[in-house]
């Protein structure tokens, strides 16, 4: 029987979950915490990673996680050497990868760098979002292809960024895929808006799922414009924020504080607040990423850290890469607590056994009015039984529509010059990007230092993104 027949006349479900990058030491083990604690279906996960040993761990790991005693469900796992494996039978299909050797971000991160631009994070958006998409759309394309002839009734989760690029290129290579993105970055103003509504109902007890928002623009560059707690107006509150000359002071300090304590996640939501001061909806995105999307923030590190900002460095990224997993007997110790994230709970709708409205990754189907269509677009959607409906948002601001558009066409750009593997249509993409304030002559210069260095895996066949051995970029 399908797991996705009538809930009701059916037994448990049994489902069978691919995992494409179960070696990761993060998402990967998150999910298999939140499946273990939940109660409504059981199943497999299938592991594939180009690191065949990290998936074998997370195997071991896996097993520990669902033999604890809070577990409500039962899994098998393993780890498979092919794509093909994976897929074989699956239900879903997740998707979290890193798009080549952490090594390569030295060319997203410090090649940019040295040409005077400064990237927080640098996967989405900027030179690094830029090169990172080039690694990917192959890849993803080939992914899709893959489940359209091996599970073509699977739903597809992807959490790899560039979400919007990566999501792109699975309904651009596959238009009939049941692909979506997935991002928490609007779970976090969300619990923002839950503390502001606190304070000024004196609401107790409240959840990030008391507030109700509406969700438009594309990933990392989303913004809410309205929002509301039991029938309570919370935008209100955000403009009220704004008259306390204290909301937008200097965080200079702060900034430096963190980095000295390598705090490096954090920030204080002063871009998304200044860009509510500006243009008339809450962005809703973390800080890190809404400062790559408009130049003025991210100047310098001196102006970055007046806002509260600073930078995950390579050598950070390195360093975590390079650095001790927990040791497989952590996982029978370790308090199980939920994740926050909803993949699982996406599951359980698309399974019919609990509705869910959340944001999500889509094209748009006229779900974002005042954006292209078939624009991949973050909105917010109802997930049902084998159904998933994108929900109309409200317009944008003038303004804030001007900028989303502006990155919408450039990522446009760059997923057909990544899909038709033109490097030279790829650079003119980049000379457009709004971070790229440098002279074409520098930026060309930057684009050839940042694909030679990451060469090596553009002619890496298991990642399948043959590229000309030389582009104009003049």
């Amino acid at each position: 029987m399908s797991n996705f027949s009538d809930p009701s006349t059916s037994d448990r479900p049994f489902v069978n979950i691919a995992y494409i990058g179960g070696g990761s030491r993060y998402w990967a083990r998150d999910l298999m915490k939140d499946l273990a604690l939940q109660a409504r279906f059981d199943g497999e996960i299938a592991l594939y990673d180009l690191d065949h040993d990290a998936a074998k761990k997370n195997v071991e790991i896996g097993t520990r996680i669902f033999a604890r005693e809070e577990a409500g469900c039962s899994f098998k796992l393993r780890a498979v050497h092919t794509l093909k494996a994976c897929l074989r039978n699956a239900d879903f299909v997740v998707i979290s990868i890193e798009p080549g050797d952490t090594e390569l971000r030295y060319a997203d991160l410090v090649i940019p760098e040295r040409y005077g631009i400064i990237q927080p994070v640098g996967d989405t958006t900027g030179p690094g979002g830029w090169l990172r998409a080039l690694r990917s759309v192959p890849t993803f394309a080939t992914f899709a292809h893959a489940i359209m002839d091996i599970c073509p009734d699977a739903w597809v989760i992807n959490y790899t960024n560039p979400m919007t690029l990566c999501t792109a290129a699975l309904y651009e290579a596959e238009p009939d895929i049941k692909a979506f993105g997935c991002c928490h970055e609007v779970f976090g103003t969300q619990t923002r808006l839950q503390r502001m509504a606190e304070d000024s109902f004196g609401m107790k007890g409240l959840t990030r799922a008391d507030i109700h928002v509406d969700v438009t623009g594309i990933n990392h560059f989303t913004w809410i414009t309205s929002a509301t707690c039991h029938g309570k107006d919370l935008m209100p509150l955000v403009r009220e924020k704004l008259q306390d000359p204290a909301t937008l002071a200097d965080r200079t300090r702060p900034a430096r504080k963190r980095l000295r304590e390598g705090k490096v996640f954090e920030s204080d939501g002063l871009v998304a607040l200044d860009l509510a001061r500006r243009f008339g909806a809450l962005a809703c995105a973390g800080d890190r990423h809404l400062v790559e999307f408009v130049p003025w923030y991210a100047r310098d590190r001196k102006t970055l850290h007046r806002w509260g900002v600073v930078c995950t460095s390579y050598e950070y990224r390195m360093k975590a890469r390079g650095g001790e997993d927990p040791d497989v007997d952590t996982y029978d110790q370790q308090k199980m607590n939920p994740t926050g994230e909803e993949g699982v709970r996406q599951m359980e709708a698309l399974l019919g056994i609990a509705d869910l409205d959340t944001n999500v990754n889509l094209p748009n189907r006229g779900q974002c009015p005042d954006l292209p269509p078939g624009a991949v677009v973050e909105t917010n959607a109802a997930f049902r039984h084998n159904a998933l409906t994108p929900l109309t948002a409200k317009a944008m601001p003038p303004g804030a529509r001007t900028l989303v558009r502006r990155i919408v066409d450039v990522q446009g750009m760059t997923l057909r010059a990544a899909m038709n593997r033109d490097l030279d249509a790829a650079i003119q993409a980049l000379y457009c990007d709004p971070l790229v304030t440098i002279p074409t002559d520098k930026a060309a210069e930057m684009a050839k230092e940042m694909i030679g260095h990451i060469r090596p895996m553009l002619t890496d066949k298991r990642m399948r993104p043959p590229y000309p051995t030389e582009a104009v970029c003049g």
